[in-house]
């Protein structure tokens, strides 16, 4: 026996009975029993420890490779969505250009037809004015032609007005020909 234990038994044998003497054995007993129980969970964390000092250890030889090739990709993607988010910036704004020139072109076109249609409008009405002055001198000639030819040389009738026969007045050029 240990002299502390020694020390404890020989101080009860004097004075106690036997139970103060088993209790005093019993608090000594678990006493020892509770120091063993912690050098051993102390003796198991230091392992434990040991473990897994070793398994981080091990997992960043295996896994440092990977994350760095991890680490290679994302940055990789990372350069590949700023150039394709330059490029869609760059037709974006290509494309709003495009689409204000078809505006301009599209107003600009819209005025020309106006213009055009304005114009033909124009056109219309003095192609309509001519054609209805032919058309009003070729009747009148027709009338005039007619009434020559009914009358062979007659006086009119008395409902019809006379046709003047004779040759209208005109101006000569300064070589007495007709101008």
């Amino acid at each position: 026996m240990t002299p502390i234990v020694l020390a404890a038994w020989l101080q009860a044998t004097t004075s106690a009975s036997g139970i103060t003497i088993a209790a005093s054995v019993a608090q000594i007993v678990i006493a020892v029993a509770m120091l063993v129980l912690v050098i051993l969970v102390a003796a198991l964390v230091l392992r434990l420890n040991r473990v897994v000092k070793e398994l981080q250890r091990s997992a960043h030889q295996n896994f440092g490779p990977v994350s760095d090739r991890a680490r290679s990709i994302s940055d990789n993607v990372e350069f590949i969505t700023q150039a394709v988010r330059s490029d869609v910036e760059s037709l974006h704004t290509s494309v709003q250009g495009v689409s204000e020139r078809l505006t301009l072109a599209s107003d600009r076109m819209e005025e020309r037809i106006e213009e055009f249609n304005a114009l033909m409008s124009v056109v219309q009405g003095e192609a309509e004015e001519i054609f209805l002055d032919t058309a009003s001198t070729v009747r009148g000639v027709r009338e005039g032609a007619r009434a020559i030819a009914d009358s062979g040389g007659r006086a009119p009738p008395a409902d019809e007005e006379p046709v003047d026969t004779e040759p209208f007045e005109h101006d000569d050029d300064a070589d007495g020909n007709d101008a």
